[in-house]
């Protein structure tokens, strides 16, 4: 009953590889002038560290703008996220896993509590995450004025430092967890009904989809990989932060990413790689930037040119399609 012609992109969008490509070359040429060096091991360790705290809540939130939702909560899911596996786990190996259970539990519960807001409740999906957040934030303001709980030590130095050559092993785990997320796009029923939902939701439903449980199931998979990103985060952090989710801007950041990769906003086209590319994009731009000794305001103005630009090549696209 699920023979649907709409199917997940499996095709990454070129454009945003071919950016990277060239946004690299330009900015090693420009470091080089300014006397550093972009592609020197610690530059590209630190890269990659930033491009995986985002690359974790960028995948989930493709997953959520693929069914035609969005979810603005993910800042504050990370925050709390490290203080739940930071205060769990009180510094002791022993409480890793118990913490790292919990963490995933209590993620996954904002997840199903957003997807039934916007499905049960009818809610618009902007208003029903972001109030979830403004609760959530609330929630941590009253509660945390600072950092808290220690990390346990083996999960410092294994997901926190440990790496294989200049890869950190945290990226490698984002690498498995976008590649399950491609394989759940692309080769199960679940992926095919998420983008037929996003693409149509009343064609999905008459071919038989229940567009609500797999609107769902996406909130609470991209709350779980914010989870995962608060778990990063503590293991670099060495303890939980009510206001790193935030600060790092995952929300805005997550969306610019998907974006970038060309992913539509409206849902129904788009997939995970071309989310990655989003990601590298954006920390590539800003290992440059602290290369180049820029200021913070400068790199959220040229950020924005970025994605701009990104929504206007799709949005052009999109007529030239639609043309006659």
């Amino acid at each position: 009953m699920s023979a649907l012609p709409l199917s997940p992109a499996r095709r990454p969008v070129p454009g945003v590889f071919v950016a990277l490509g060239l946004t690299l070359a330009i900015g090693w040429l420009v470091v080089a002038i300014d006397g550093g060096q972009l592609f020197n091991q610690s530059t590209t360790v630190s890269l990659l560290h930033v491009a995986t705290g985002l690359g974790f809540v960028a995948v989930g939130q493709t997953l959520v703008i693929l069914g035609g939702s969005l979810d603005l909560s993910v800042a504050y899911v990370v925050s709390l996220s490290t203080l739940v596996a930071a205060e769990t786990m009180n510094g002791r190996d022993g409480a890793l896993l118990p913490a790292v259970g919990l963490t995933l539990l209590v993620s996954a519960g904002v997840g199903l509590f957003n997807g039934l807001l916007v499905t049960t409740l009818r809610i618009n999906s902007f208003i029903a995450t972001l109030g979830v957040g403004l609760l959530l934030k609330g929630y941590l303001d009253s509660r945390y004025d600072g950092p808290a709980g220690s990390t346990a030590p083996a999960l410092v130095q294994t997901l926190g430092y440990q790496r294989v050559g200049p890869v950190p092993l945290a990226f490698l785990l984002l690498l498995l967890v976008a590649g399950a997320c491609w394989l759940l796009l692309s080769r199960t029923r679940f992926g095919h009904h998420l983008v037929a939902v996003g693409g149509d939701p009343e064609v999905a439903r008459l071919s038989g989809v229940r567009n609500d449980r797999v609107r769902v199931t996406a909130h609470v998979l991209c709350s779980l990989c914010a989870g995962l990103a608060g778990i990063y985060l503590a293991s670099r952090l060495g303890s939980g932060s009510p206001r790193v989710g935030t600060e790092g801007l995952y929300d805005l950041e997550s969306i610019a990413a998907v974006v970038i990769g060309g992913t539509a906003l409206a849902g129904g086209r788009g997939g995970v790689v071309g989310t990655l590319g989003g990601v590298l994009l954006l920390a590539g731009i800003d290992a440059i930037f602290n290369q180049l000794a820029v200021d913070s305001f400068a790199k959220q103005v040229v950020r924005g040119v970025i994605i701009i630009a990104a929504v206007a090549v799709y949005a052009r696209r999109t007529l030239r399609k639609a043309a006659p």
